[in-house]
C-alpha cells in the first residue's frame, strides 16, 4: 500500500511488499541511515525478508514520517550488485578489468603491507585518506573508521566536508569556538523561517535534522507563521513557501550583508550582552547596500530590506543558509552573515530562533570531536589551508599527479565516491588510475572504487547497529534512539568497524616491528601475532577492542540522563529529551565565553567581495546542482523502486534562455565549462531563474568498469565533470559547486 504526501506526491508513510501473515512475522524498530533525517521506522519482517516498512508514529523526532529512500533499504539489502566479500582488481581500471574474490585475512594483509611499504619509502603523507558522506551515518565508521585514518598518520586527509558544509563548520569555530557548535532552527516554535539555498522538502533537512519537514511546514503556517525561500530555482520547498525570492547564484553574501547593514543602520539590533564587535561590523558592512545587493543578486532592494525588517520584528525568527550558500566563492562570508543576522536580532539561543542542541551523547561537551583549527598546515602544490585536520578535496588530483616530496602515491577511500562528488571528476579519475595502490572500503564498484586494487565491503545498513552520534547533535528536537541490527550479519561478512580495526592493528604491528628492528618478515597477520606484546600494539589493541555498541553504552551511562543501550532498545522510537533549550553563554567554547562578531577572517575578506566582478560573460549561464528526494548523492541509482517514473536527469533551463539558443523541451545540448563538456537532454521550465541552469548531483554512471546493473536505465551526466577545482571558497577553500559559468548550445543535427 502506498500513501502519497499532498505536498510532494511521493511516498511518505508506509510501504508493503506483499501479504503479511501475523503468525510468521514480527515488528521491529530501526533508524533509517540513508539521509540526515534519521527517521524512525517500523519494519515488518518474516524471517530474513522485509515485508513492510512504515514510519514509526511513536518516534518523538520523525513522528511517523519516512521518505521514498526508506524503500531502498530492502532493495539495498538484497541488491545483487552489492559486494559481500573482498575483491581484488585484475587488469587496469576500465571495462576490461575483472575482479577476483580474495579471503578477508589475505586482503587485510595485502592492504596493510602496501600502505606501510609506501609510507616507509615515501613518508606518511604519501598515503592519503578520503572519507565520504556515509561515514557520518554509521556509528562504526565514527568510532573505528576515524581511528583508522589517525593510524595512517597522514596530513593528506580529505572528506566530503570540503564539497559541502566546511563554511558552516568554519564559522561555528570562529564565532562559537567549536566547529560543531552549529545553531539549529527551532522550526517547531518559530514564527518566521527563512531558508537560503536549502531544499528540505527534498533533503529532509541538512545541518538541520528535520524529518517530516512537510508536516512541520504545515504546522508553522497553521499557527500563523511564514516560510520564505531564497534560491535560484523554484524548488519543492519554494513551491510551498509563503514567499519565494529568486537569487543569482553566488550572490548570497551580498544579500545577507545588506540585511546585516539594514538591521544595524535602522537600529533594529537586539543582541545579547555577550556579543562583541558590533561597531566594527557596522563600519565594514556600510558599503554593502541593498542597492548593491540588488545589482548582484537580482532581488529588488526593497525586498531585501523588507526581509531584514521582518526578521527583526518577528516574535521569533530563524534564518538558515545551507549548501547553496556555502558552495560559492564567498560561502564563509555568507554563513557568517547568516549567523550575524540571527545574533543581531536576538534570535540566537531564543525559542523559535536558532538554538544549540542538548544531545544525550554530547560530542562537543565531552570533547569527542576536535574543536577545529585553520591553516596549521597547507597543501603542497597550491598552499591551501587545512581546516579541522582536513585538506580541501579540490586539490586531491594535483597532489597525486604533481611529482615531488609529499606526492600522494596511495589512497584509502572509505565510503566515498570523489570522482562523482568533487570538482573535475573525470580528471580525478585519471589521477587515481596513476596511484601505486588504492583500497576502498565500500560495497559497490563505483566511479571511484573501480580504480582500487582491493575493495573491502562492509555490511549493509540492515545488518548493523546504529546510534546517531552526529545527527542527534543537529536535530530540531532532543531525542535519543538506539537502532539494533534488523538482521544478523552473514558469518563471512565484516562490519566497517571490524575492517577498520583489522587494518589498523596490522599497520601498527608492521610499523612496530620495523621500529624495533626485529627483522620479522612475512604476512602482516603473522607479524601482528609476533609483536602483540610490544607497547605500541598493546595500546592499539586496547583502543580498538571495544565495539561501537559498548562505546555508545558507556557514553549514554555517563550522560546524566540515566540512559543505556538496553534502556533505549527497550523503548521503541527512543526517548524524548524535550525541545531545544537556551544554552548560552555557558555552551560557548570560546576562551572568554563571548561571541566576537567582528572575526578578522570575515572582515578581511570583505574588500575583495566588494570589488568582485561578475563571474559569467553575457553568453554564459550559471550552473547549479539539485537533488531529489529519491536520490542519495551518487548512489541508490541502480535500485528500480527509486529510479522508475519521470526522468529527472535533464538540464533545467528557463524558457527565455532556451529561446535565445534555439532550444525546445527535450533537445540534446552540450554544456561546456572551463574544464569539460558534456551532452544531456534539456527540460524547459520557468522554475529556473533566467540566466541559471541546473543539473542533478550524483548522476553519470556510464563510465567503463562501473558495476551497477540498472545504471544504463538511469541516464544523465555528472555535474562535477563541469565544476572547476581552481574555483574555491575565499577563506576555507571549500569547493565552488554552484554558479559555474557554462555555455549551453544545441547539438548540430539533433
Amino acid at each position: 500500500m502506498l500513501t502519497d504526501d499532498a505536498d510532494t506526491g511521493e511516498l511518505t508513510r508506509r510501504w508493503h511488499t506483499g501479504p503479511v501473515t501475523e503468525a510468521t512475522t514480527q515488528t521491529r524498530y530501526i533508524t533509517c541511515v540513508l539521509c540526515e533525517a534519521s527517521c524512525g521506522l517500523e519494519v515488518t519482517v518474516d524471517g530474513e525478508e522485509v515485508r513492510g516498512i512504515r514510519g514509526h508514529d511513536a518516534d518523538p523526532l520523525s513522528r511517523g514520517h519516512i521518505c521514498p529512500k526508506a524503500i531502498a533499504l530492502q532493495d539495498l539489502h538484497t541488491d545483487p550488485d552489492r559486494l559481500r566479500t573482498p575483491v581484488r582488481r585484475v587488469g587496469a581500471p576500465g571495462a576490461d578489468a575483472t575482479w577476483e574474490p580474495i579471503a578477508w585475512e589475505e586482503a587485510f594483509d595485502l592492504v596493510a603491507e602496501r600502505i606501510v611499504a609506501i609510507q616507509a619509502e615515501h613518508g606518511n603523507d604519501a598515503v592519503a585518506a578520503y572519507l565520504g558522506n556515509p561515514n557520518v551515518h554509521s556509528v562504526g565508521a565514527l568510532t573505528h573508521g576515524v581511528n583508522l585514518v589517525r593510524t595512517i598518520k597522514s596530513r593528506n586527509t580529505f572528506s566530503a566536508t570540503s564539497v559541502d558544509q566546511l563554511p558552516h563548520q568554519l564559522m561555528a569555530w570562529a564565532l562559537y569556538g567549536h566547529q560543531f557548535l552549529l545553531p539549529i532552527p527551532d522550526i517547531d516554535r518559530t514564527d518566521l523561517l527563512v531558508l537560503f539555498g536549502t531544499n528540505p522538502m527534498a533533503s529532509n533537512g541538512s545541518i538541520m535534522t528535520v524529518p517530516d519537514f512537510p508536516g512541520r511546514r504545515r504546522d508553522l503556517q497553521a499557527r500563523g507563521g511564514r516560510l520564505v525561500v531564497v534560491d535560484p530555482r523554484r524548488t519543492e520547498t519554494a513551491k510551498v513557501a509563503d514567499d519565494y525570492l529568486p537569487i543569482r547564484p553566488g550572490s548570497d553574501a551580498y544579500v545577507l550583508l545588506a540585511m546585516v547593514r539594514t538591521i544595524l543602520a535602522e537600529d533594529l539590533a537586539r543582541p545579547a550582552d555577550y556579543v562583541d564587535g558590533i561597531d566594527a561590523v557596522r563600519e565594514v558592512v556600510g558599503p554593502f547596500t541593498a542597492e548593491r545587493a540588488a545589482e548582484a543578486s537580482g532581488i529588488p532592494a526593497d525586498r531585501i530590506t523588507d526581509l531584514a525588517r521582518a526578521i527583526a520584528a518577528a516574535p521569533s525568527a530563524a534564518l538558515h543558509a545551507r549548501m547553496g550558500a556555502s558552495t560559492q566563492a564567498y560561502g564563509s562570508v555568507a554563513q557568517w552573515a547568516a549567523q550575524a543576522i540571527n545574533i543581531l536580532t536576538g534570535n540566537l539561543d531564543r525559542p523559535g530562533g536558532t538554538m544549540f542542541t542538548s544531545p544525550a551523547i554530547d560530542m562537543v561537551g565531552k570533547k569527542l570531536i576536535g574543536g577545529g583549527h585553520l591553516g596549521s598546515w597547507s597543501t603542497r602544490v597550491r598552499g591551501l589551508p587545512e581546516f579541522g585536520s582536513e585538506l580541501p578535496v579540490s586539490v586531491l588530483a594535483e597532489e597525486i599527479t604533481t611529482p615531488g616530496d609529499g606526492q600522494i602515491r596511495g589512497l584509502v577511500c572509505i565510503a566515498g565516491n570523489p570522482v562523482s562528488s568533487t570538482p573535475a571528476g573525470s580528471a580525478l579519475g585519471d589521477a587515481l588510475a596513476g596511484l601505486e595502490f588504492m583500497v576502498a572500503i565500500d560495497f559497490y564498484v563505483t566511479e571511484s572504487t573501480r580504480y582500487a586494487d582491493v575493495i573491502l565491503p562492509p555490511t549493509g545498513p540492515l545488518e548493523r547497529d546504529h546510534y546517531d552520534l552526529i545527527f542527534h547533535t543537529l536535530a530540531v528536537r532532543n531525542t535519543a534512539r538506539w537502532s539494533p541490527a534488523l538482521f544478523e550479519k552473514p558469518e563471512e561478512a565484516r562490519h566497517d568497524w571490524e575492517i577498520a580495526r583489522e587494518l589498523a592493528l596490522r599497520i601498527i604491528a608492521l610499523r612496530a616491528a620495523a621500529e624495533a628492528g626485529s627483522g620479522i618478515k612475512g604476512a602482516a597477520t603473522r607479524v601482528l601475532q609476533t609483536v602483540k606484546d610490544l607497547p605500541h600494539v598493546v595500546e592499539a589493541q586496547a583502543r580498538f577492542r571495544t565495539t561501537p555498541k559498548q562505546q555508545v553504552d558507556l557514553l549514554l551511562r555517563t550522560s546524566g540522563h540515566r540512559l543505556s543501550v538496553g534502556k533505549l532498545a527497550a523503548t521503541p522510537g527512543g526517548v524524548d529529551l524535550g525541545p531545544l533549550e537556551p544554552r548560552l553563554p555557558d555552551r560557548l567554547a570560546t576562551r572568554d565565553q563571548r561571541i566576537n562578531l567582528a572575526t578578522p577572517l570575515v572582515l578581511d575578506a570583505l574588500p575583495a567581495l566588494l570589488a568582485a566582478e561578475p563571474v559569467a560573460r553575457a553568453d554564459e549561464l550559471l550552473l547549479i546542482g539539485r537533488r531529489s528526494q529519491r536520490d542519495n548523492n551518487s548512489w541508490l541509482h541502480n535500485l528500480p523502486r527509486l529510479t522508475r517514473g519521470k526522468a529527472r536527469h535533464q538540464l533545467l533551463i528557463h524558457p527565455d534562455d532556451a529561446v535565445c539558443r534555439g532550444l525546445t523541451d527535450g533537445d540534446r545540448v552540450t554544456v561546456a565549462s572551463r574544464v569539460a563538456q558534456v551532452e544531456v537532454e534539456c527540460a524547459v521550465t520557468d522554475d529556473m531563474m533566467p540566466g541559471v541552469v541546473s543539473l542533478p548531483h550524483g548522476y553519470g554512471h556510464d563510465r567503463p568498469g562501473v558495476r551497477l546493473s540498472e545504471a544504463t536505465q538511469l541516464p544523465g551526466v555528472s555535474i562535477n565533470d563541469l565544476t572547476d577545482p581552481e574555483r574555491i571558497e575565499s577563506i576555507g577553500a571549500n569547493a565552488v559547486l554552484n554558479g559555474i559559468p557554462v555555455l549551453v548550445s544545441s547539438i548540430p543535427g539533433e
